[in-house]
């Protein structure tokens, strides 16, 4: 910024304009030495103060351009980082909209005594009855609460399919149908001890068809074929980010996707993390290192998986998608490159639903009328910002003519000076 008292003097000076978020612009008035005191005290006077009165004017006329600048700048930065507040509110109402409008997605059955219930996803594995996870439900059918009390089976939490909900049956058939019947099925233990009771070897290295989940399965009058996934919590490696403010059911605060504007890709409804609810009874649980279910076990299973409304909306967002996603209407990326086609496969083990479709369609009703009033905020708020930018464009075409302006004046104080001291040199 130029000083208030700037004055002219007989060694040369360097003059900084103005600072701007863009660039730095100097100018340097070596050759702007103005008339020197020997060339006052023979008459230049008069032209001298000329020459000090416009420099200080020009000085005062950028400074103040400058300072509109960084105002204007400052100006945009908060419109923007409201409208990006906005933008979050508004997209974080979309996930809660879609969920109850995937409910009526092609395929789904509206009737309330169609849902996945909790008993019917017990029906349903246990249907696998030569499965780990049949027999454990077997064993909790047949013993209820004691079953945990077992030194065989107090490490496990429970079942995949048991330890999370949806809000609705399309979500349910399409994150089960993402992870497959085997992960579905899959025992989920607290520790790796847990894991090594649940299967033992002899000697020989074999596994001892009388001990653990095998010896379990027979004395009840099962056996236990084929291999069957175990998740063991304090070896996975869980989620190391912020959760959501104020949330129960503390979803993890990941980034939403952007598209090269800045705006959210249409059709994006959330995470299918953020998607799974833990039931109130598992929401106090935590590993030894203090993770709960969300930030372990389903980051694990779902990382950063994406869910949006329609395959072609999912489709155009490409470029957003690193980790896999998933549409309402069937479509489904794997992982980054890697698509699954064909026809949508019915799981027979889901997620059991949560809340009844009477409670979501007040708490949907109200979602709307909020968020009619944000996109009005938005748009007045990108109003606003067109407004800004232009101001901040003019003050800019403004700023680059005053320095036009004041690097043509340096160059006639310059031939002014060269002028005045080769007549001071004649005489």
């Amino acid at each position: 910024m130029f000083p208030s008292n700037h004055q002219f003097s007989g060694q040369p000076r360097a003059l900084a304009v103005v600072e701007t978020t863009t660039a730095s612009i100097q100018v340097d008035l070596n050759e702007a030495s103005l008339v020197s005191r020997d060339e006052v005290q023979n008459g230049g006077f008069s032209e001298a103060k000329s020459i000090m009165e416009s420099s200080e004017k020009l000085q005062d006329d950028l400074r103040m351009l400058g300072m509109k600048i960084k105002q204007h700048e400052d100006s945009l930065k908060l419109l923007r980082n409201q409208k990006n507040k906005l933008d979050d509110t508004i997209l974080d109402m979309q996930v809660m909209l879609g969920k109850y409008h995937s409910s009526s997605s092609p395929g789904v059955n509206k009737d309330e005594s169609h849902l996945q219930s909790e008993h019917e996803t017990t029906e349903q594995i246990l249907r696998h009855e030569k499965s780990a996870a049949g027999i454990l439900c077997q064993l909790k059918a047949c013993h209820g609460s004691q079953a945990s009390h077992l030194s065989l089976t107090k490490d496990v939490l429970g079942v995949v399919a048991t330890l999370g909900k949806v809000d609705d049956e399309n979500l349910s058939r399409i994150f089960s149908e993402y992870l497959g019947v085997q992960t579905m099925l899959a025992v989920v233990c607290n520790t790796f001890e847990g894991v090594k009771a649940l299967e033992t070897f002899n000697q020989d290295g074999c596994i001892d068809k009388t001990s653990g989940l095998h010896g379990l399965a027979a004395s009840i009058g099962r056996s236990l074929d084929g291999r069957f996934l175990v998740i063991c919590l304090e070896n996975l490696r869980p989620y190391a980010g912020d959760f959501v403010a104020e949330d129960r059911q503390r979803r993890l605060d990941l980034l939403k996707p952007r598209l090269p504007n800045g705006e959210c890709p249409p059709g994006f409804l959330g995470f299918a993390v953020n998607m799974i609810n833990v039931d109130s009874s598992n929401l106090s649980f935590v590993t030894a290192s203090g993770e709960g279910l969300r930030e372990t076990l389903f980051y694990n299973l779902f990382s950063h998986l994406q869910v949006y409304q329609t395959r072609a909306e999912m489709v155009r967002a490409l470029p957003c998608i690193s980790e896999g996603a998933v549409s309402l209407d069937g479509g489904m990326i794997r992982s980054n490159g890697v698509f699954s086609l064909g026809s949508r496969e019915e799981v027979d083990v889901r997620f059991p639903k949560t809340s009844t479709m009477l409670e979501e369609l007040e708490s949907y009703s109200e979602t709307e009328k909020q968020m009619i009033e944000m996109r009005w905020q938005k748009e007045k708020l990108e109003e606003d910002i067109k407004r800004e930018l232009a101001l901040l464009n003019t003050a800019k075409f403004n700023f680059e003519r005053k320095k036009q302006d004041f690097v043509k004046f340096l160059a006639q104080s310059s031939t002014y000076a060269t002028q005045h001291q080769f007549q001071a040199g004649r005489r």
